[in-house]
């Protein structure tokens, strides 16, 4: 029997970690150099490490016992234990190599010579002038405390230590509204404010009506946490909260965060509100109905007038029968569909609407006038994701497909391009996953999968994406160079994007490869030298008279001509014979796609004559 022998396993050493900047100052650490002398033992087994952050009180004596400096108030210091972060902090060379030696409430006498304290050479700590660096001193420590703490600003100016773990993982950030019992000493211990009794502390995230840095500090607590949070002098900006910061140096802050309520700016621009009423079941965004869904909810609509006019009560005005519509098919008004996906099921939400999200762009209640805000109360009742096609068929899978094609062609025929779009994008995500299992399944896939492709290519056309439009035409031409519709529908991208001769060669090759395609291709290349003569006649008309102004003048008469033409634009209002797959084909007539400015209307040669001549940088000679 032959046996395989295995080849050996070369051994790879693990690279080792680089020395830090604190590891490469230790090795200037000599025997003799740094002495430990334990006047107080502390309690406990732990020492700090790296990442601890350290509270002591440090006097620095020469060998004689003069006191050369010291933080204690008794001996002329203001008080103020130090506060450092190990492998963080700038630190003393022989304070970074004693103190991760101690327990705490431990005190100690280290005796240094001048190269452990601040006569190193490149010492990162600096000092007065004449303070006797070059002489050996000793360092009397008493670790207060240490601990782990989160490093909220860069310079240390803010930190963070956890006192008790909170609830979830959801944190305030603006403009959300919060309650928390906040107490604040300074940094020798003295009580500077509490609101530890009575009422928590209210205030609003982003409003500056707390210090800088106990809101940075705030807005890393989860709900019900308790935490330090130390905040020096740089971040205690004046606040309600602290009317004066003046000779403060730092601040402990005692934070218990009660509660906070969930305030969204939707569009980022403060028009759309959504402000957490009732809190919800479940995680934020995890268990909300972000995706499309059947969505159950009670809702009263209100004007933002002193009577705050009711218009609408589900509970009053549909026998307590819920709304019941599915997200994503343009069923609601955008604003009020945009916030109900932000929603646990069980919350409750007010919801301030501006009029072009509420019912400028929908079916207006009687009731409510035109280009008014609207505000919702909404309930979230409960929501059924949509099904996925696990545990399908081939034709069960098809005949969902149909029913998701059919609400996509409604709603571009509603002119709502970005929901139709989002539809046929579901649905060509999903195929990715389905395998036909003979030839007829086959066809009715790839059939389907290019009619797809053709109504997001109709989608981009109507929301003025000619690029896009034209890589959807691609896709289906990748498997059929030949195909009418995809020709179509690409001439019409091509000609949109003021590219004549690609529209041309695109819409002749429709009229060669399928002959029941000729009148529509007839059409389009009538229309296309319509849009050829007038994009000629608009070009004539900007640069008539260019080269008979004076070099000053050059910029004011292209731009004359410009507002002239512009302000004097007819708009065609005809179709573009957009093919929208539906049971019976035919074309959709609806408006045109955007036009292109003048400069990038300009057929491509006349482009490339432009740019020739110097015309496209003349602006100012």
């Amino acid at each position: 029997m032959a046996v395989v022998e295995e080849p050996e396993q070369e051994f790879k050493p693990q690279k080792k970690k680089p020395d830090s900047e604190d590891d490469k100052r230790r090795k200037k650490i000599t025997p003799g150099s740094l002495m430990k002398a334990l006047i107080r033992p502390g309690a406990g087994e732990n020492t700090p490490s790296d990442g601890d952050q350290v509270i002591y009180h440090c006097t620095i004596r020469t060998l004689d016992g003069v006191v050369v400096e010291s933080t204690r108030a008794e001996i002329g210091g203001n008080g103020n234990p130090k506060r450092q972060v190990l492998g963080k902090s700038k630190i003393l060379l022989g304070l970074l190599e004693g103190i991760p030696t101690m327990l705490n409430g431990e005190v100690a006498m280290f005796k240094m010579k001048p190269e452990l304290h601040y006569g190193e050479e490149d010492c990162p700590v600096s000092v007065a002038d004449g303070f006797p660096k070059d002489d050996e001193l000793h360092f009397e420590i008493e670790l207060i405390d240490f601990s782990k703490v989160k490093v909220i600003s860069e310079d240390l100016g803010v930190l963070k230590k956890v006192k008790e773990e909170g609830q979830g993982w959801e944190q305030p950030r603006e403009p959300y509204e919060v309650k928390a019992w906040i107490s604040g000493k300074s940094g020798d211990g003295k009580l500077i404010f509490s609101h530890s009794q009575g009422e928590p502390f209210f205030f609003t995230f982003g409003k500056s009506e707390i210090p800088k840095g106990l809101e940075m500090g705030i807005g890393t607590m989860s709900r019900g946490e308790k935490a330090v949070i130390y905040v020096t002098k740089e971040y205690l900006t004046q606040c309600p909260l602290i009317p004066s910061v003046e000779g403060i140096t730092e601040i402990h802050f005692e934070v218990e965060l009660v509660h906070f309520v969930q305030v969204r700016d939707v569009l980022g621009d403060g028009r759309l509100i959504k402000r957490r009423v009732r809190d919800g079941r479940g995680e934020f965004p995890m268990d909300c109905p972000l995706q499309d869904s059947l969505l159950h909810v009670h809702y009263k609509g209100m004007l933002l007038n002193e009577e705050k006019t009711v218009f609408y009560d589900t509970r009053a005005d549909e026998n307590g029968q819920p709304l019941e519509f599915r997200s994503g098919e343009g069923l609601v008004p955008e604003g009020f569909e945009m916030c109900t996906r932000l929603m646990l099921p069980g919350e409750i939400a007010l919801v301030t609407c501006p009029p072009d999200y509420a019912y400028d762009k929908f079916p207006r209640p009687a009731k409510v006038p035109e280009g008014v805000y609207i505000q919702w109360e909404i309930e979230l009742l409960d929501y059924e994701k949509q099904k996925d096609w696990t545990g399908f068929n081939f034709r069960e899978i098809m005949d969902d497909v149909e029913k998701i094609k059919g609400t996509g062609n409604r709603l571009f025929k509603e002119g709502k391009y970005e929901l139709a779009k989002a539809k046929y994008e579901h649905v060509l995500r999903e195929f990715n996953h389905v395998n036909p299992q003979d030839d007829d399944e086959g066809k009715e896939f790839s059939d389907t999968r290019n009619l797809l492709h053709l109504n997001m290519a109709a989608c981009w056309l109507k929301m003025g994406e000619f690029r896009k439009s034209i890589e959807a035409c691609n896709k289906v031409m990748e498997a059929n160079p030949a195909h009418a519709k995809a020709l179509y529908r690409r001439g019409m991208a091509y000609m949109a994007g003021g590219d004549f001769d690609e529209a041309r060669a695109d819409f002749n090759k429709m009229m060669t490869s399928d002959k029941q395609s000729e009148a529509p291709a007839k059409a389009a290349l009538l229309k296309l030298k319509k849009e050829e003569q007038e994009t000629q006649r608009r070009a004539r008309q900007q640069f008539k008279g260019l080269f008979d102004k004076k070099p000053g003048e050059i910029a004011e008469a292209g731009e004359e001509d410009l507002g002239e033409e512009v302000s004097g634009e007819s708009h065609d209002t005809g179709g573009d014979g957009v093919v929208l797959d539906e049971d019976k084909e035919h074309l959709l007539q609806g408006t045109d796609p955007p036009r292109l400015g003048i400069w990038s209307r300009l057929w491509p040669s006349g482009r490339r004559l432009i740019t020739t001549l110097g015309l496209d940088r003349c602006t100012i000679l």
